[in-house]
């Protein structure tokens, strides 16, 4: 298979990145217009992402965004931009890398983009799940999910586990059943004690 060299998956997605620069640019000058409204998925981890603290211990991953009705300042530069939101009425203020933009969704239009990202690590970013509205999601943390492992439903699922009997003690059928197969082999010793048994009973 040839080899791309001037990676034209790269141009492509720099070209579209444009795009989403030229959108974020009218909106930021004109407003958005009719019922045009967007959903931006960026990656957290990628470098030159400036988010609080508190943004950054709730979405170590990634982040879903929404430019609707609630966000001021929204100021585009050629390789950034940066918005003011509110979460749970604490304002914040997020500075965003065009290349760190992992979706991008206009609901009215249903018009979508997606890209792969590149983390501080250096990994490719896996695709991003389908966009979330934020305000509405409550995220899961760390916290959630060492609670679900204590659970007393989860600790019954255990239980058996710990009250299995021991394979020491073997069922009497089993061994019935192991000396029956003994007195059907030929020549067996077991056979020839039952063939005397009989021979004496005559």
């Amino acid at each position: 298979m040839p080899v791309d060299h001037l990676r034209y998956d790269l141009l492509t997605q720099d070209a579209l990145r444009g795009l989403i620069r030229t959108v974020l640019t009218d909106a930021a000058t004109k407003g958005l217009p009719g019922e045009h409204h967007f959903f931006i998925t960026f990656d957290t981890r990628a470098d030159g992402v400036q988010i609080s603290p508190r943004l950054k211990a709730s979405y170590p991953q990634e982040m879903t965004i929404v430019l609707q009705h609630q966000f001021w300042d929204l100021k585009v530069t050629e390789d950034d931009f940066e918005v003011g939101l509110a979460f749970n009425g604490i304002p914040e203020r997020l500075h965003i890398p065009l290349k760190a933009v992992k979706a991008f969704h206009d609901p009215a239009v249903q018009f979508g983009l997606q890209f792969t990202v590149e983390s501080e690590a250096g990994a490719a970013a896996e695709p991003p799940a389908p966009a979330v509205d934020r305000r509405k999601a409550k995220p899961v943390g760390k916290n959630d999910a060492t609670a679900e492992l204590s659970k007393p439903e989860a600790q019954e699922l255990v239980k058996p586990e710990a009250t299995k009997p021991e394979p020491k003690a073997e069922p009497k059928r089993d061994q019935a059943a192991a000396e029956k197969g003994k007195k059907d082999e030929p020549g067996g010793t077991s056979g020839e004690v039952v063939r005397l048994d009989r021979f004496r009973k005559k």
